[in-house]
């Protein structure tokens, strides 16, 4: 019966289970409404880059509420110091907006950012 324990043990799920680790951001327009089917794009933008920067790099369109989610948990190791600071970067039609989020490990991190329309 130990023998069995023991060869099981390895199999057992960890006691200290992964939270997800999410970023959520809002796209608004000058009025502070939502803008739904809005282009985001999440990347990482390092003075020095090291390793593949691009790995992070995500695109989404917003939902009718104006949020955009993105699930980084796969690229997050436990007992990992820190996580990174995403350039955001969004567009619908002939306004554009942009922005910085830091994500946090196992944890949810909310940003807006407000479109405005660009003059030619």
């Amino acid at each position: 019966m130990l023998l069995a324990a023991l060869l099981c043990w390895p199999l057992l799920p960890s006691c200290n289970k992964e939270k997800p680790t999410i970023a959520r951001v809002r796209i608004v327009d000058e009025d502070g409404s939502a803008v739904p089917q809005a282009y985001v794009k999440l990347y990482a933008d390092p003075v020095y880059p090291l390793g593949d920067p691009t790995r992070l790099t995500q695109e989404k369109l917003t939902g009718n509420d104006g949020w955009a989610e993105f699930d980084y948990s796969g690229f997050y190791e436990q007992g990992q110091a820190g996580f990174a600071v995403l350039d955001i970067v969004s567009f619908k039609d002939s306004a554009v907006g942009e922005g910085i989020i830091k994500i946090v490990e196992e944890e949810t991190a909310e940003e807006v950012v407000t479109l405005v329309p660009v003059t030619p």
